[in-house]
Order: C-alpha cells, then structure tokens, then sequence
C-alpha cells in the first residue's frame, strides 16, 4: 500500500481559508488511488485553532479513508486530544472509566 503525504504549512497557526486548498489537494490524491495519506505537522510549531479546523476539515474530506498526523508537537497534540480529534495521530484516546468502576482496591477501601 503506497502512502501518500501532505503537509501542513506552519509555524501556524493556520487561517481557515487553508482548509479549502488542502482539502482539494487531499481529494486529488485518493482520486488518484492513494490508499492512504500521512498528514506532516512537523512545520506547526505554534498551533492555535485554525490548525484544528484545517485538521478537522481534513479528516472531514478523507470520507472515512485512511488519514493519520505525524510529527505534531505537543502543542497541537494537546489540542487535538482537546477536540477529541486525537485519533489522527494514530493513539487511543484515554477515556475515563464507567461509573462504577474501581481501577483498584485498598484494603480499607468502603464497599461500594
């Protein structure tokens, strides 16, 4: 399976109107049989909100088709995981356990 790759213009943060070239750019490159593509954040050292909207719209525009970021600082991971969009780096998102639910028992721990 070949890779394709687009990369994210930086130091950012990016303006809304990025999405929209990117996302063409996304769209011609499955409509070229692109099976996947790697989404390159290397470039965003100062991610601020309009990198999530371009990131979203991205994820959007792939229409479920494999799309993964790679090289995200910790900045823009941290958003990410904010908006719940953590998925594109290729991480599980760490989620709360139900209610109910002790990850562990002390001895002198109240039955529940």
């Amino acid at each position: 399976m070949e890779i394709h790759r687009l990369v994210l213009p930086g130091p950012g943060p990016a303006a809304p109107q990025d999405a929209a070239p990117l996302c063409a750019r996304l769209a011609l490159l499955y409509d070229g049989g692109a099976q996947a593509v790697v989404c390159d954040a290397a470039a965003v050292t100062a991610p601020g909100l309009g990198d999530v909207h371009v990131l979203a719209r991205l994820r959007l525009a792939a229409r479920g088709r494999p799309l993964r970021v790679t090289g995200a600082a910790p900045a823009l991971r941290a958003l990410l995981d904010l908006v719940g969009l953590v998925e594109l780096l290729g991480e599980a998102e760490q989620r709360e356990p139900p209610c109910g639910v002790q990850e562990g028992v002390e001895p002198d721990d109240p039955a529940v």
